[in-house]
């Protein structure tokens, strides 16, 4: 775990990725939002975040994202809604090192929302509990709060209701296909399956190895089906990866296989790359216990 008080203004904060190494759909509520039971695990790659203060209470973003109006960005929106909730005056500058695809189920966006989050808590000196971010970030997108929560989880609801897991040490390839899938496309497919059985935390704890992952994942019919991109991702990493299992991590597009260690991973990405298409990447990453941010929010109520 860093050290909380590596969080300072001007310092480069991760954003990890996240995958998703199951995820059912067993239900829906009467509003539309679908239920789910998934496994989360961050890895050690991301984005990153550096945060400059401002004293005219300004949000700012620094770059340009392309195809991210700035006031659209989760980053924008997590600072003004922090500065909402807390009566915050204080502004911010913010630059992002954008190195996770977008549409690619690695929680790329979520992830840099609760950096803000998590970031902006310790400079703007608010002292909010963490419980007290989660919420805040639920409001944003219901991946964000996984990210402030900090740990492997087992998630239920839409997302939003975590248990902590202990998950054995893994490495993963994690493949992009160079297409973004938008999520609300994948779950409006009248192909999703929408009622697989619910299953306990003890049936998913009980089942993770290297070569063999618990359960599956719904929406990945849908994706292979509607972005050939994804199907084709698929059939390269399976006919690479021996007996592990491929899967899609959230709505897609990226596909990731779980290596025994970093060496693994790495050397199954070296025989990958030389097939990949034009505008395809890939990176082998160590599978994390806690988000490297975990002990910068305090905790209680």
């Amino acid at each position: 775990m860093s050290d909380p008080l590596a969080v300072a203004w001007g310092v480069w904060l991760p954003a990890p990725a996240k995958i998703n190494l199951f995820l059912h759909v067993v239900g829906r509520r009467a509003d539309g939002y679908h239920l789910l039971q998934t496994a989360f695990r961050f890895l050690d790659y991301g984005d990153r975040l550096r945060f400059t203060p401002r004293d005219d209470g300004r949000v700012h973003r620094l770059n340009d994202v392309p195809g991210v109006p700035a006031d659209d960005d989760l980053v924008v929106r997590a600072a003004r809604l922090l500065q909402q909730e807390t009566g915050c005056t204080q502004g911010v500058a913010i630059e992002i090192d954008k190195r996770l695809p977008m549409g690619g189920g690695l929680g790329g966006g979520s992830s840099d929302a609760a950096t803000v989050l998590i970031a902006l808590n310790r400079l703007w000196q608010l002292d909010l509990p963490r419980e007290r971010l989660q919420a805040i970030g639920l409001t944003l997108g219901a991946d964000v709060p996984v990210f402030v929560f900090g740990r492997s989880a087992f998630a239920e609801g839409v997302g939003e209701r975590l248990q902590p897991l202990q998950l054995p040490p893994a490495a993963y390839l994690v493949v992009a296909p160079g297409v973004s899938v938008p999520t609300p496309r994948i779950f409006a497919d009248p192909d999703l399956t929408r009622d697989t059985e619910a299953c306990k935390i003890a049936d998913f704890a009980a089942s993770p190895s290297i070569d063999r992952l618990f359960g599956r994942n719904d929406l990945q019919p849908v994706a292979a089906k509607l972005y050939p991109e994804v199907r084709q991702a698929i059939s390269l990493l399976a006919a690479q990866a021996g007996e592990a299992v491929v899967r899609m991590s959230g709505s897609g597009a990226c596909v990731f296989v779980q290596c025994a260690n970093i060496e693994a991973a790495r050397q199954l990405q070296d025989r990958m790359s030389a097939k990949w298409p034009a505008g395809w990447q890939g990176f082998a990453a160590q599978g994390l216990d806690e988000h490297p941010l975990y002990g910068s929010s305090p905790e209680g109520s």
